[in-house]
């Protein structure tokens, strides 16, 4: 092999380590997009109306990357959080209005997360969840009491990884792949109450608004980490912003991808039974909403 192939491949794997060492805010965020309620939302219109809503992932893409990516860059440039951006530019009825509508958003997001973790563990060791929700929630505020945020975030990180397993299953499904290509990309949309709650739930489980404050706040934790202060952190170099790009881009292609085999792996499953649920769908949409 000549000196020049292995400078070659060489410089090939150091751009791939680079890339995936690049992400961080993005993906981390984009994979928490996916979490139980998310899931639980996904499912159930693959169940109710099968391969139908699965261009709802090409739809929610680029407003995804538009919104978090504002998020991402206003907490590079100011140094500070959506919350203490909104603080500093505008009255403070609208400063508590808003976190009053993330808390209250919050605590129906993290109950029903605790709750979704607990029964799936209970699917699997027989160990009722009511027992499983506050060992979940106390390792939680174990994390956050002690141990630090470069941690956390390299876990979560690793963590993505476990939704690929959504994607495994939809090979193992016997997936009609020509029909779920054709609903991909020739959007049909059914008029109907059911149909239309779920298009809602959709987009407002992956459009949330606590990942707005969370992007923006995990940019300054990312600097804070690295030892900057308040007045080291605000600015961004070009360079700097094109690494966030990168990294809220490849987040939210990864939240959607995820969507999409969610939705795919259910219709191919649950609806093709027969188990369409759909005043479950009904009931997920007004709670996602």
């Amino acid at each position: 092999m000549s000196s020049t192939t292995k400078a070659n491949k060489s410089e090939e794997r150091s751009s791939i380590k680079n890339f995936f060492g690049d992400l961080g805010p993005g993906l981390i965020t984009g994979a928490a997009d996916d979490d139980p309620s998310g899931i639980s939302t996904y499912s159930v219109a693959g169940a109710s109306f099968g391969y139908a809503p699965l261009w709802t992932a090409l739809l929610s893409f680029p407003l995804m990357v538009s919104v978090q990516l504002m998020c991402a860059r206003l907490g590079m440039v100011t140094g500070h959080g959506l919350a203490s951006a909104i603080r500093q530019r505008y009255p403070r009825w609208v400063l508590w209005g808003a976190c009053l509508l993330l808390i209250v958003a919050n605590i129906i997001n993290i109950g029903a997360d605790l709750g979704g973790m607990a029964q799936a563990t209970e699917l699997v060791t027989g160990i009722i969840a009511l027992l499983w929700t506050p060992v979940y929630g106390g390792i939680i505020l174990a994390l956050l009491f002690w141990s630090s945020y470069r941690r956390i975030a390299r876990i979560f990180k690793w963590l993505t990884l476990v939704l690929f397993a959504y994607v495994a299953t939809a090979f193992l499904a016997h997936t009609d792949w020509r029909a779920a290509l054709a609903a991909t990309l020739l959007p049909r949309v059914h008029w109907s109450r059911a149909f239309l709650s779920v298009f809602v739930a959709i987009l407002g489980t992956t459009i949330s608004p606590y990942l707005f404050f969370w992007q923006a706040a995990q940019e300054v934790e990312e600097e804070r980490s690295m030892g900057k202060n308040a007045a080291q952190r605000k600015g961004a170099s070009e360079e700097e912003l094109q690494k966030r790009r990168t990294d809220v881009m490849t987040g939210m292609f990864f939240s959607n991808f995820i969507m999409y085999f969610i939705i795919l792996t259910t219709a191919a499953t649950l609806h093709a039974h027969g188990q369409t649920h759909i005043s479950t769908a009904r009931q997920a949409a007004s709670e996602s909403v």
